[in-house]
């Protein structure tokens, strides 16, 4: 049995108001394309394959798009519901998309055994058992109790989502001993487990609560192919247990991550294999960090590798001490003949501490307001220069009306 291992697709995201259609389709042809050329039995995308609940109706068309030409390849596909998944919208084609040899598993059930498939090979075989298990939201399996402390309310969520894992596996290894058949069973998941690795654009999934899932709690699967994160990896240094991660940097601190999808390969009941194949660039982002001075070279360098005709997505940060009240427009003229779109500013001070600090041994009520409010704006290194001067406006227009005894 052969699979192929993806998750987090998020189609229709909005990237700082840019759009990531084209990236989506050209991911979309290229992972027909390995289907085919490895012929794979079996598409497992585990969880999040849109960006919000509500998609545009083009990430709705490429999703449709996708489902018809992997059918084509003879290859069955199977999509799990993720944190940012709509149930709702999901199962509303789930019945017509069995049809088309497409599993969707929206959210969780009310029966083990309602989680639990057969997928055949391309030869209609039986290939594997499959533990089909979505993201598992907090109301699905802990119920809050007066009196309960954060601690005890994580602890009967991850119980409950481990009790649910296992119950789901017994079914599977009920249905295999059925079948009489040395048949491998893969299970999926769409959570956090204890020591991945972040990013950016990783929501918070189980709010108020270290949603880190124990990895010893999962289930003895042959296979166990997880989404939620972005960047791929091994949970615990374990072969079995995997984040493909994203096919396509869904935020600024995922540049430069080697994206790539899995291709695991099963035998008997056993795992083979699985090896990574690199998804391709198809849209250039880059950061850059320094001063004034550095930055041309910066941006060029870049530059060089945006294909003709395309334009590459940059993030600034400016390593500058003094306050610059046309830092955007400077920007804006370094970029103007390269093909480089800068979607982000970031300012870096480096005489900012972590707190309001006076100098020379001032304490804080020796500092005139005007003083604290400037230290501590210095300190949101991310805000517009016209946020930036909206602020200092309506902090005047406070300290007036205190200074004037009128009311703020």
């Amino acid at each position: 049995m052969r699979l192929l291992h993806t998750s987090d697709l998020h189609l229709g995201q909005n990237f700082l108001g840019q759009s990531r259609e084209a990236e989506h389709a050209a991911f979309l042809d290229w992972l027909v394309g390995q289907v085919q050329a490895h012929r794979v039995d079996a598409v497992l995308v585990a969880g999040d394959v849109f960006d919000t609940g509500t998609p545009p109706s083009y990430a709705r068309e490429q999703y449709n798009q996708f489902i018809v030409a992997l059918r084509d390849t003879g290859a069955r596909l199977v999509v799990l519901g993720g944190n940012h998944d709509s149930p709702a919208m999901l199962s509303e084609s789930r019945d017509l998309l069995a049809r088309l040899d497409t599993l969707v598993v929206p959210t969780l059930m009310a029966e083990p055994q309602q989680h639990v498939y057969r997928i055949p090979g391309r030869d209609g075989a039986p290939g594997m058992i499959l533990c089909a298990v979505p993201f598992i939201r907090a109301r699905d399996v802990a119920r809050s109790e007066a009196g309960q402390s954060a601690d005890d309310k994580r602890g009967t969520m991850m119980d409950g989502i481990a009790a649910h894992y296992a119950c789901i596996h017994a079914a599977a290894v009920a249905l295999r001993e059925a079948e009489a058949a040395p048949l491998p069973i893969v299970a999926t998941g769409h959570l956090t487990t204890v020591g991945a690795s972040t990013s950016d654009s990783v929501r918070e999934i189980y709010v108020g609560s270290l949603n880190a899932f124990p990895t010893s709690a999962f289930p003895p699967a042959a296979y166990i192919a997880l989404g939620h994160i972005h960047q791929p990896q091994k949970v615990g240094g374990l072969e079995h247990i995997r984040y493909s991660g994203s096919p396509i940097p869904l935020s600024f601190d995922e540049v430069g991550q080697a994206k790539q999808v899995l291709l695991v390969e099963l035998e008997g009941e056993q795992l083979q294999s699985v090896t990574p194949l690199p998804v391709p660039c198809f849209q250039v982002l880059a950061r850059v960090a320094g001063t004034l001075a550095s930055l041309p070279q910066q941006l060029a360098d870049v530059a060089g590798r945006v294909p003709s005709g395309a334009l590459g997505w940059v993030e600034v940060t400016v390593e500058i001490d003094d306050y610059l009240p046309d830092l955007q427009g400077r920007i804006a003229a370094l970029v103007e003949a390269l093909p480089l779109e800068v979607l982000r500013i970031r300012r870096k001070r480096s005489s900012v501490g972590a707190v309001i600090e006076a100098a020379d041994g001032q304490h804080l009520d020796e500092l005139q307001p005007r003083e604290v409010f400037a230290q501590r704006l210095a300190q949101e290194e991310e805000l517009p220069e016209a946020r930036v001067a909206e602020l200092h406006s309506c902090f005047e227009q406070v300290l007036a009306a205190i200074e004037g005894g009128e009311p703020a």
